[in-house]
């Protein structure tokens, strides 16, 4: 089997990735990261999605992006709005998949793995820029000239299987490989017992989702 890495935060959009990652026949291992998100408890999300659907290894990296701050997401002094806003949104955080990506670079080198998922989408992303093809096409241009690997002929490659998909396509997608969406969480802000706020643009597009797929919302709300 060939070796894949999957960038895994325990929300739906990565665990369907895995799963196609897994359904395409790939060797996972799945790669998480604690960046000082608020939203931490999606790490133990990730570690139930990893072993739901199965990786080789499943190894979580810390990292302390709240220290330069700038998002809703990693300071806790900016609100996570709670009504759609046009342009790029406060719940961006800088540069993140990006650093992601790097990392999983690194961790690929190591492995000597070439391929490499993430579940960027282009159709339902709330505007963030490190969604789009194009940043796309330019990391995987940019892992194939800074790497020992690349330079050797050893061509990485970055999978998107999400990118042209609605939100119900997602959804629909990973009911039939399986995935058990109880176990992922989507939330911006969720409460001490990891329950969903029901009114964040992740919240709002993970429901849209699942009524658009007519899928049962397994999800655990504070608010109706």
């Amino acid at each position: 089997m060939s070796k894949a890495i999957v960038l895994l935060s325990g929300g739906l959009d990565s665990a369907t990735t895995l799963a196609m990652a897994r359904a395409e026949g790939f060797a996972c291992y799945a790669l998480s990261f604690d960046y000082g998100q608020r939203h931490r408890c999606e790490l133990e999300a990730s570690k139930q999605v990893a072993a739901q659907i199965g990786v080789i290894e499943h190894k979580t990296v810390r990292l302390s992006l709240d220290d330069i701050g700038g998002s809703a997401l990693t300071d806790l002094s900016i609100a996570v709005p709670t009504v759609e806003s046009e342009g790029i949104p406060v719940t961006y955080v800088p540069a993140r998949n990006t650093i992601f990506l790097a990392i999983a670079l690194g961790w690929a080198e190591v492995l000597q793995v070439q391929d490499i998922f993430i579940g960027v989408n282009a159709v339902d992303y709330s505007g963030y820029p490190d969604c789009r093809p194009e940043f796309i096409h330019a990391f995987e241009a940019m892992a194939n000239l800074a790497t020992k690997a690349g330079v050797e002929g050893q061509s990485f490659h970055l999978h998107t299987p999400l990118i042209d998909l609605s939100k119900g396509e997602i959804i629909r997608t990973g009911t039939r490989l399986g995935v058990d969406y109880g176990l992922t969480i989507s939330c911006y802000s969720p409460d001490a017992q990891g329950r969903a706020c029901g009114q964040c643009d992740s919240c709002r597009l993970r429901r849209q989702g699942f009524a658009e797929a007519g899928v049962a919302d397994p999800t655990s709300y504070v608010s109706s």
